[in-house]
């Protein structure tokens, strides 16, 4: 797997801060970043998301899957950042940096780009999936509910730490 660094200074925070980028790797950062922004402010999170989607925001059911997803489970956006991790609570390196790898199917469709996250709190990667708008060259969002599974508790939530 071929992997690149992608570094977030400062992490956006709204909408107005991000827009779908030229390479899959950047959009996939700033998915993740909405995910982060999501669980501090939901409304801000889906305006980012939604933005992220292109021409297809996000409807009820991604809301409530979203919402079902993260109740509870705050750190998960945050466990993709390099360093972050359960014995630290989740708590990332500085400056935001995530690791977004590609195999040799990463490209295998045409105008879509499956790509993998490392989780520290994942025994393997996260798929992302973006979408290529041929006519301006813009990834845009297209799956992330692999982002969403479980991963292992923060040792703070830990009974057994």
């Amino acid at each position: 797997m071929e992997s690149k660094k992608v570094v977030l200074n400062p992490l956006p925070k709204s909408s107005a801060e991000i827009k779908p980028a030229n390479t899959p790797q950047q959009t996939a950062a700033y998915a993740i970043a909405a995910l982060v922004r999501y669980t501090e402010n939901a409304e801000a999170g889906i305006a980012m998301l939604d933005v992220l989607r292109g021409p297809r925001p996000l409807n009820n059911f991604n809301k409530q899957f979203l919402r079902d997803q993260l109740r509870g489970k705050e750190y998960t956006a945050k466990s993709y950042f390099d360093g972050a991790n359960p014995d630290n609570n989740y708590t990332p390196s500085m400056p935001y940096t995530l690791t977004v790898s590609e195999t040799p199917y990463s490209y295998q469709n045409k105008d879509y780009a499956q790509l993998w996250v490392r989780s520290g709190g994942a025994d393997n990667p996260r798929p992302i999936t973006m979408r290529l708008k041929p006519s301006t060259g813009e990834w845009y969002l297209w799956e992330y509910e692999g982002l969403l599974a479980g991963i292992r508790i923060p040792a703070k939530d830990d009974p057994w730490k």
